[in-house]
């Protein structure tokens, strides 16, 4: 059973006199056996950390690993990391319960991760579940690799031949004769066929068994004899005899930390699309508000989670290149305000770069029609919107405006954002003369569906100004 975390304080106190009682009793005893029963729970006292005291049943440890996603570096990293961790705490096993369509990673971190799995101080399973979980690619080599294997019922092994060049070439055996006895056994149709349903894989020797829920695998990893017997029969209230973890059995379920699990989902290829899309539109969102403002804050944030991902995964630069290029082409009608001909050039370049931005890893068409709609709308209809809105005000008939008072929205240095009469305007200010945001305002001139301001005092002359007094002093002379 669990030990309470609080227990454990106060248990960890007396760690140190245990010790002590421990020694003595050791020398009074004379030397242990050789041999020890490993159905016998016991103690390990010169383990500082132990949470519990000498005399009690100490926990034994099963540790379950969340492998969710495109295993990459970061989940690499974190299933050798903790491999290690069990290892050190005395762990009767290590179970990977895994729902991966792939990996990320180059040929010697991948070899490199099945070999410490391979290799490792505690038996380790994995389970592919629950049903229409899948391990592919690398993946499914890492699922050959481990003490003990199963799927659930619906869910899939395969492509092998995504990474077997990888396998022979590091002369590792792993899946490859699981592979090649299942072609023997005519159990392969042809190449044509890469993923095996739970029954075939396991007929093939690439699982050991299928197992619905992750209690029976483990059950079942027991009963292989890869960990210590650890159930025991309970009667129920209906009289029947179920088997149920033993007392002393702990099952730890861990996962990514949250910063690591941010970046590991942004490292998808459905997620990493969408963030370049949403970077991309944010910031040609914030190009036509006059400052930077929450949408380039944003936009910066989902930049640099598509970054990340895009370093990961397998793209295509000609892609990428195609997907930028088409926001470009979509903010020239978009100063235009009409949906034209580069609006036409923009939405064909990004479907082309959307299809092909991914090479290994594919994306599903959902978030393939999300994006594209969502741009769409954006493009088509939200952004000509806000043109219109904010600087697409007729010129005609607002003389008026000359020498209305307002205030600067943002810093005007010489362009910017100013508010009159509760009307946001882009605006231009003499270069000698900037202002600042809050600083009050008037309107001198009209450029256009440009402001020409200037600050209520110490405005500079403009030198067009200052040649029409010239003009009129002459003229006054001569007269």
């Amino acid at each position: 059973m669990h030990v309470r975390r609080t227990r454990r304080r106060l248990l960890a106190r007396l760690v140190a006199g245990a010790l002590l009682l421990v020694a003595v009793g050791g020398l009074s005893a004379g030397p242990a056996s050789a041999h020890e029963d490993p159905e016998t729970p016991h103690v390990i006292p010169d383990d500082p950390t132990s949470p519990h005291v000498t005399g009690e049943v100490r926990p034994r440890l099963i540790v379950v690993v969340e492998v969710n996603g495109l295993i990459d570096p970061i989940m690499s990293s974190y299933i050798r990391r903790q491999i290690t961790i069990a290892e050190g705490r005395h762990a009767i096993g290590v179970v990977l319960h895994m729902d991966s369509a792939g990996t990320t990673l180059d040929d010697e971190a991948l070899v490199n991760l099945l070999d410490n799995v391979r290799l490792a101080h505690v038996p380790v399973g994995v389970w592919v579940g629950p049903s229409g979980a899948q391990a592919l690619g690398g993946a499914a080599h890492l699922v050959t690799t481990a003490d003990f294997a199963a799927i659930a019922p619906g869910g899939r092994i395969g492509d092998f031949t995504a990474v077997q060049g990888l396998v022979h070439a590091h002369g590792s055996q792993f899946a490859s004769e699981q592979v090649h006895r299942h072609d023997d056994d005519g159990l392969h149709s042809g190449p044509s066929v890469r993923y095996f349903s739970p029954d075939v894989a396991t007929g093939a020797g690439l699982t050991h068994s299928t197992a619905p829920t992750i209690g029976e695998f483990i059950f079942a990893l027991a009963d292989a004899g890869h960990l210590p017997p650890i159930t025991q029969e309970v009667t129920g209230d209906d009289g029947v005899v179920r088997r149920a973890p033993a007392p002393d059995v702990v099952v730890s379920f861990v996962s990514l930390p949250l910063i690591d699990g941010l970046f590991h989902t942004a490292a998808s290829p459905a997620i990493t699309y969408l963030l370049v899309l949403a970077a991309l539109s944010l910031l040609l969102l914030d190009f036509y508000t006059g400052g930077i403002g929450v949408a380039a804050a944003v936009g910066a944030v989902c930049g640099l989670l598509a970054a990340f991902g895009l370093g990961t995964l397998d793209i295509r630069p000609w892609a990428l290149v195609l997907v930028i290029v088409a926001f470009v082409a979509f903010a020239i009608d978009i100063q235009a305000g009409v949906p034209r001909f580069w609006t036409g050039v923009g939405g064909v370049l990004l479907l082309v770069g959307s299809l092909g931005l991914f090479g290994q890893h594919s994306m599903s068409w959902i978030p393939l029609l999300v994006g594209l709609v969502g741009v769409g709308v954006f493009v088509l209809s939200a952004m000509p919107a806000l043109v219109r809105t904010r600087y697409g005000t007729a010129t005609v008939g607002r003389e008026w405006m000359i020498g209305a008072d307002g205030t600067a929205v943002t810093d005007i240095d010489p362009d910017g954002t100013v508010e009159v009469h509760g009307a946001r305007w882009r605006a231009r200010v003499n270069r000698l003369t900037p202002l600042e945001a809050g600083e009050p305002l008037r309107v001198s001139g009209l450029s256009g569906v440009v402001l020409e301001v200037e600050p209520l005092e110490g405005a500079a002359v403009d030198y067009r100004q200052l040649r029409k007094k010239r003009g009129d002093s002459t003229v006054s002379e001569t007269e």
